[in-house]
């Protein structure tokens, strides 16, 4: 009798949970979709060729030096805290011994690490590599302090992606006469790259969106870096910096569209990486 009032009880809250689920689903595509409409309306009729001019200039604006910051801080940033991160999460998964408190102390400290803001890895950029290390305000000031701040995040979406990989790979490879680490670098991170990479995509994203940790370390200059010790702003920069200003609301608005159909480009890109090696180890 029991068993038949809680299938009722579930049969009336089914329909009910389906369509909160397909509210939530709806109302989110609708504010992406508003959202993109919005700034491709705003900014598309101002996307003119003196706004892709090698040269920054007061008349023009441009956002070519900007763009190209972008992607310079973007792959060093890249460079410096992927590696890591990887190295890192196949350590506290496969080397260290599941459960023991030094991983928990890691794991708790690269979560709390993750739930920073933004501005204060910019003060420790200004305080570290701007002062102490006397770099200035530099693109090597702000790859670094942007390696800092999403290597918490890669190390823990590499972790999750390690872990969700049956451990009947490892006793397989380990039965077969394999090594730990070749098993590791054969069987164990092929399967995960997927959520590798999406890791990756997130850091990505953060990067080429912030604007607070990069005014405190790489500075506001428009141009492109001759050395690694030189100022330079990136396109959310830029952004902030013609929004602030009032002078070019037009050009903020398309420096907006070049700056979304960016992220959307690496995104893709990922992706089609992700299906591609996911492709081939399955056809092995």
């Amino acid at each position: 009798m029991k068993k038949t009032s809680e299938k009722k009880r579930f049969d009336l809250l089914s329909p009910l949970l389906r369509l909160l689920t397909w509210s939530a689903a709806a109302l989110t595509t609708l504010i992406v979709l508003y959202l993109v409409g919005y700034i491709l309306i705003k900014g598309v009729p101002h996307l003119t060729p003196s706004l892709f001019a090698w040269t920054y200039t007061s008349e023009n604006v441009s956002l070519t030096p900007a763009l190209v910051n972008t992607l310079l801080m973007t792959l060093l940033a890249l460079l410096l805290s992927a590696p890591l991160g990887i190295c890192s999460a196949v350590f506290l998964v496969e080397y260290a011994k599941r459960g023991s408190k030094v991983v928990k102390v890691i794991r708790l400290a690269s979560e709390t690490l993750a739930g920073i803001p933004s501005i204060v890895y910019g003060l420790f950029g200004l305080i570290f590599f701007v002062v102490t290390m006397h770099w200035g305000y530099s693109i090597l000031a702000g790859g670094f302090t942007l390696a800092i701040m999403v290597l918490p995040l890669i190390m823990r979406t590499t972790e999750e992606a390690l872990l969700s990989v049956p451990d009947t790979y490892r006793e397989g490879a380990f039965g077969l006469g394999a090594g730990r680490l070749r098993t590791v670098f054969r069987i164990v991170l092929p399967a995960a790259v997927p959520g590798i990479l999406a890791g990756i995509i997130l850091a990505v994203g953060r990067v080429v969106g912030e604007t607070a940790a990069l005014i405190f370390t790489a500075g506001t200059l428009a141009q492109i870096p001759k050395s690694p010790l030189e100022s330079a702003r990136t396109l959310s920069v830029h952004m902030y910096n013609l929004s602030s200003e009032g002078l070019h609301i037009n050009q903020t608005y398309a420096t907006a569209v070049v700056l979304m159909l960016l992220v959307l480009g690496i995104n893709a890109l990922s992706s089609a990486l992700a299906r591609m090696l996911g492709g081939g180890k399955s056809s092995k």
